[in-house]
């Protein structure tokens, strides 16, 4: 089980699991028993067999539902990775160090992970790495806390004294 923050969220929720239909393997529901009656609580939903071409494919949804596929090569994983409009996180695992250094060459996305179990492609680690996407994820492409956006926390000042 899952709370999502907002009504909003609630609602996309249900909106983005009617429009999987059949591709729903697990989950896809509400729950609205028990302790859980009055609040935004979901089944994390994992999707499987959606066409390419799927909304759901081309959509940040920032609730729990994946949608996964097998693929032939790395390819055509960064190649469908990189056909959106949006570019907030990514991850890979692999053994391979051809494959990281082609997946951290190619993807189009601000954070990116390699072998990481706990949420491969779930936003920075706060404190530890700046969080920030590309492409219609973020507005510049610097990422919140990195080096390039701090200057934008501060305020220049001229000063001069005459005496």
């Amino acid at each position: 089980m899952e709370s999502v923050a907002t009504k909003q969220s609630y609602e996309d929720y249900q909106r983005y699991a009617g429009l999987a239909g059949d591709a729903v393997r697990a989950g896809g529901e509400v729950v609205r028993a028990g302790a859980m009656e009055h609040g935004y609580f979901v089944r994390p939903t994992v999707l499987a067999g959606l066409p390419p071409d799927h909304q759901l494919w081309r959509e940040e949804l920032f609730v729990p539902i994946v949608a996964v596929e097998a693929v032939d090569s790395l390819d055509e994983a960064l190649a469908r990775a990189n056909d959106t409009r949006f570019g907030l996180t990514a991850g890979l695992f692999s053994r391979e160090q051809a494959e990281i250094d082609a997946f951290y060459a190619r993807i189009e996305a601000g954070v990116v992970y390699v072998n990481r179990a706990a949420g491969a492609t779930t936003g920075a680690w706060p404190g530890v790495q700046p969080f920030g996407g590309w492409k219609g994820s973020g507005s510049t492409g610097k990422n919140i806390g990195g080096h390039y956006t701090l200057l934008c926390y501060l305020r220049e000042q001229s000063r001069t004294l005459c005496a």
